[in-house]
């Protein structure tokens, strides 16, 4: 259980830290770009504190797919960009390649 905590603390500062990242304007800013670092140190930290409890592959996926959905839904909502039909199949199949390796993943 404890792993999904760190788990979730890594995905909710990887979501932030990135949109630090495009508010840095190219690291052309100073605050979003102190910001930004320190929590993508949070980030990494929590990371490597839930693969110590959840498989690496596990974890890779939840991160990677929770924070490309998160992600998007942020650029849509907050910096107002567009999405394509491609870009929404494409997330879609990151969702169910999520899925599988957490229903067959070796780590279960």
């Amino acid at each position: 259980m404890l792993g999904y905590v760190y788990l979730v603390i890594a995905i909710i500062s990887e979501v932030i830290a990135t949109n630090l990242l495009k508010a840095t304007d190219g690291f052309s800013k100073l605050l979003p770009s102190l910001e930004c670092l320190i929590v993508y140190i949070v980030c990494f930290y929590s990371l490597s504190k839930a693969i110590t409890y959840i498989p690496l592959n596990v974890a890779y996926a939840l991160w990677g797919a929770v924070g490309i959905i998160l992600i998007t839904l942020f650029s849509v909502i907050y910096w107002k960009e567009q999405i394509n039909l491609p870009t929404i199949i494409g997330i879609g199949f990151i969702i169910i390649g999520t899925v599988l390796v957490n229903i067959f993943g070796t780590g279960h």
